[in-house]
């Protein structure tokens, strides 16, 4: 059994955040002693980690209640589980392109501007003034 503190440490999980998940349905309650200090299974830990995992991968609360629904009904077709992967990948493309468009239009305001001339004529300033100048959309 461990404490909500050994649960934290052995996943990196903050507490309040653990509290949290209990809330959301994400892990089950633990087991209470006769103190009314939260006791966790090897089961609960393991949990912990999936969802841990899952949050780091960038999956939403529901997608990760959905993905735990799936784990626990280990009969049952993995189509839901792929659909839930293909959603965030495609989410996460969809970052990473938006990323690259920022990048570039951070890197052309940046080199236009040499840095030694007057805030008056600073094309950064200049640029962020006017949006028109901008020449991706971002």
């Amino acid at each position: 059994m461990f404490s909500i503190g050994a649960l934290s440490d052995r996943t990196g999980v903050k507490i309040p955040t653990i509290r949290y998940y209990e809330d959301m349905g994400l892990l089950p309650p633990p087991e209470r002693t006769a103190g009314n200090q939260r006791r966790y299974t090897q089961a609960g830990l393991d949990r912990l980690g999936f969802i841990k995992h899952a949050r780091d991968l960038g999956f939403a609360i529901e997608a990760i209640k959905a993905l735990i629904t799936l784990h626990d009904h280990p009969d049952q077709s993995c189509a839901q589980a792929n659909a839930i992967a293909q959603t965030q990948l495609a989410a996460v493309q969809s970052k990473i392109a938006r990323l690259q468009r920022l990048e570039l239009e951070l890197t052309r305001i940046a080199t236009h501007c040499q840095g030694n001339g007057r805030a008056g004529d600073c094309y950064v300033l200049t640029s962020l003034a006017d949006h028109d100048l901008c020449q991706t959309t971002h």
